[in-house]
């Protein structure tokens, strides 16, 4: 499983960059280990990383074969009051009320999103007094399971309410795991399993 990734080592990814973004990713099944997709109600999973956001420069990789995603990126920042009643599914919510919870936020989607689908969306959560992610399994619908995937500790108070119009669709991508990245990835650990275990053997 690969949840998050910060600052990944530039020998993994065999070129050089003076990039300072983070890309965030989540790529395994969102509900993995729970009951929530079989029981009665809507179920919100929470369980989230803990992340410091900026952005300015960083990404969320969502993994759209793990969502049951099929549809390209279609992202909205705006009211609630103002999403289209199809062709979206990641938004991120302007609203700030009080309270505001992730159930109430799907609501106020689901109250303008008629068209059926799996999404996300970033919300201001009044207790915690900041930003989190989510997927819902139907945007449109006020019943969809939720599942928290991201908690913004660094967008808190109203610095992190003043912040939700500056995300945008760049701050996004639905892509699976690059094959090459991940065989790279196994045979990094396979040279790195054998160095060590040849380290071993002549010490």
């Amino acid at each position: 499983m690969l949840r998050t990734l910060v600052a990944v080592p530039v020998a993994l990814l065999l070129f050089a960059t003076t990039s300072t973004a983070a890309t965030f990713r989540f790529n395994e099944k969102p509900f993995l280990g729970t009951d929530a997709l079989t029981t009665p109600g809507r179920q919100i999973v929470g369980g989230e990383d803990f992340i410091s956001f900026d952005i300015a420069t960083d990404v969320f990789k969502l993994d759209p074969e793990a969502f049951g995603i099929t549809d390209p990126l279609m992202f909205v920042n705006d009211f609630a009051a103002n999403l289209p009643a199809s062709g979206v599914n990641v938004i991120v919510l302007q609203d700030t009320p009080v309270p505001f919870a992730a159930g109430l936020a799907a609501n106020l989607i689901a109250d303008q999103v008629t068209a059926p689908g799996p999404g996300f969306f970033i919300y201001f959560n009044s207790g915690l007094d900041l930003p989190r992610l989510v997927f819902s399994t139907d945007l449109s619908d006020n019943t969809a399971d939720l599942k928290i995937l991201f908690r913004m500790t660094n967008l808190s108070g109203q610095p992190g309410r003043d912040a939700l119009p500056t995300f945008s669709e760049d701050n996004f991508l639905l892509a699976p795991e690059p094959a090459s990245l991940a065989l790279l990835g196994l045979g990094a650990a396979a040279l790195g399993g054998r160095a060590w275990r040849r380290r071993k053997v002549i010490g």
